[in-house]
């Protein structure tokens, strides 16, 4: 087994409309403004940035990311990644009757040299840092949609 590799999924419910949603998780510049361990997001080309990541665990983490999948009409949001991060994450937005359901799912295998050294003892501290990191994500994003619509999109 790759102690290194990880795979995470989350579903998540949303009192708002899915477009709205899918507007605002297509903006990954406007991360940082709800999700907190988001930390930067530079747009390095049309489709490419760098986005760099800190959850409660005193490490950075910085990931190129490429879209590699921007599909409107099914409400599907794929990036594939390299760096300390090396995989694919997709948001895949649905109706929730009412609201939204949102999936999050995320395969990567991890290439920081520190984390790949402490895999093995450290696996569960890096999966429940993660969980954490999600949780904020949603309390952020929540609290983003139910801010002013007009800010929001």
């Amino acid at each position: 087994m790759d102690w290194s590799r990880y795979r995470f999924r989350s579903t998540w419910r949303l009192d708002a409309e899915p477009g709205t949603v899918y507007r605002l998780l297509e903006r990954p510049d406007w991360y940082p403004r709800w999700w907190p361990q988001v930390r930067e997001v530079r747009q390095t080309g049309d489709t490419t940035g760098t986005l760099t990541f800190r959850s409660l665990l005193p490490y950075d983490l910085t990931v190129h990311a490429r879209s590699t999948r921007h599909d409107p009409a099914r409400r599907v949001l794929e990036v594939a990644m390299t760096g300390d991060l090396e995989g694919w994450v997709r948001w895949t937005i649905g109706d929730g009757e009412p609201g939204t359901r949102l999936l999050f799912e995320q395969e990567v295998v991890v290439r920081k040299p520190l984390m790949r050294l402490l895999a093995l003892p450290c696996r569960p501290l890096f999966v429940a840092n993660h969980a954490l990191m999600m949780r904020s994500g949603l309390r952020g994003l929540r609290a983003r949609l139910a801010a002013d619509t007009a800010d929001v999109v």
